[in-house]
């Protein structure tokens, strides 16, 4: 093994590690050619000042490296985790349909991320949400109409790139017809070849088109392309990226700690079998030992020892995340206030008739956040948070206010709302999650996903209820 060759496979490796200083073995890793880092919640927990002294750290000792994070504006944020995100996320600007705004949304996603100095967003999600039930897409998509995702994946690659930060459309070949997570598990898009064309593609077309500089690959098989294979660790369906897109930048691929991906293979067989599909970028997860980084490192440089990947291959890889960097922009100006308020107003779709809700109580009810979203803060400050089997922990003799994520494909949630319904209360639903369907009888606003303007226009239809805190 030659020093050049494991600064090749070095270079080819994402790997996020714990806390908000730079660890002395990620140092050396860096120093020796690590490729980047992923930021994840618990690298950014301290705030603005304390993750810029983090990326300046990591890029002193490597100044190339690539330094990664999920910010997607709306559900899913790292810099934004103890208020909802100041930007509408995807479904709530599909919903409003103003290219302009999606575009300064990803414009201003892009400036804070520069600031920090983030030089790849984990962004935007291009994946048609077609499965009201999907667990991990739902708000975090522009919609269901394949078109409409297109226009706003290619405005908001557009807004980003605009300040120097790479986009990163996600998650090819799409991930959006699924009720399966897989985090947890191997979901399987079994659509023929012509839905692929005109429904998953799309939207990444649009976004190759827009110049997006990184494409994810996602852990699902599809059957039409490879029914072997998750796309992560299939040559056909990363070669019809290249092929039939005519994508030329990074393919990075999704988190291989992932069951997707490593489930019963483990993290180092799956970072060579994603290199030797066509993945450069290996996103190895989060709060990963330095350790795991060597060992992913010596399984790569096996595989070229023993034939099982190609040299040139680990090469045009390392090449292409080389050619990632660029200078970053960190002025600008966020988008106007009140113009993301009215469009989250916009983008609201208020279910039956409000009654009184003076001297209403803010109930969230708890549920687990998929694995992309996180422990974030979400919805208005409750009065009360409560355990959907906990009905007795709902406050008695008030109007009230019931927060909700994806209620639909929650029976304990929808349940608790029907207990509610049935007792005669002055209820109002707010569901932050995917708008799907709900028949319970009590009045719901769907708001299309959490985010700071999407709280101010509920505000202001709760008050217009007679909801004064």
């Amino acid at each position: 093994m030659s020093s050049n060759d494991r600064t090749l496979a070095l270079r080819v490796l994402l790997p996020g590690f714990s806390g908000t200083t730079l660890p002395d073995d990620y140092r050396a890793l860096l120093a020796a050619g690590l490729g980047g880092i992923c930021y994840f919640g618990s690298n950014t927990a301290e705030g603005a000042d304390a993750t810029a002294a983090l990326s300046a750290a990591i890029r002193a000792a490597n100044p190339r490296a690539v330094i990664a994070v999920d910010e997607e504006g709306g559900d899913v944020s790292r810099l934004h985790t103890r208020t909802p995100s100041p930007v509408l996320g995807a479904a709530a600007l599909g919903a409003v349909d103003d290219l302009d705004l999606t575009e300064a949304v990803g414009r201003w996603v892009g400036h804070e991320l520069a600031a920090v100095g983030i030089t790849l967003d984990l962004a935007p999600d291009v994946d048609v949400n077609s499965d009201p039930d999907n667990p991990v897409i739902g708000t975090r998509s522009f919609g269901t109409d394949p078109e409409r995702v297109a226009e706003h994946a290619a405005a908001w690659t557009r807004g980003l790139q605009s300040t120097g930060v790479a986009a990163c459309a996600k998650h090819f070949p799409g991930h959006g017809d699924t009720a399966t997570d897989s985090h947890l598990d191997l979901p399987r898009i079994d659509v023929d070849a012509d839905t692929l064309a005109t429904r998953e593609l799309v939207p990444f077309d649009a976004a190759v088109e827009a110049g997006t500089r990184a494409v994810m690959t996602s852990h699902i098989v599809v059957p039409a392309l490879d029914p072997d294979r998750p796309a992560t660790l299939s040559p056909v369906v990363l070669a019809m990226l290249r092929d039939v897109l005519g994508f030329d930048g990074v393919i990075v691929s999704d988190a291989l700690d992932m069951a997707g991906a490593s489930g019963g293979r483990g993290i180092p067989e799956a970072a060579v079998l994603a290199l030797a599909a066509g993945c450069d970028l290996l996103c190895i997860g989060p709060d990963k030992p330095a350790a795991l980084v060597e060992e992913v490192c010596a399984a790569i440089l096996a595989a070229v020892a023993d034939g099982g990947l190609e040299h040139a291959r680990l090469a045009e890889a390392a090449a292409r995340v080389a050619a990632l960097d660029a200078p970053l922009t960190a002025a600008g100006e966020p988008p106007d206030r009140l113009r993301q308020v009215e469009a989250a107003a916009g983008a609201l779709l208020v279910e039956g008739v409000l009654p009184d809700l003076s001297g209403a109580a803010i109930v969230s009810v708890a549920t687990t956040a998929n694995i992309a979203v996180g422990d974030v803060a979400w919805g208005l400050g409750p009065d009360v948070t409560v355990h959907p089997a906990a009905p007795e922990e709902v406050p008695d003799g008030v109007p009230l206010v019931v927060q909700v994520r994806d209620a639909h494909r929650r029976p304990e949630v929808l349940a608790l709302l029907d207990e509610l319904s049935r007792g005669g209360r002055d209820v109002v639903v707010v569901e932050w999650g995917w708008p799907g369907p709900y028949d319970g009888g009590l009045a719901r606003i769907c708001t299309r996903g959490s985010s700071g303007p999407g709280v101010a226009a509920v505000v202001e239809v709760l008050r217009e209820a007679g909801w004064t805190r």
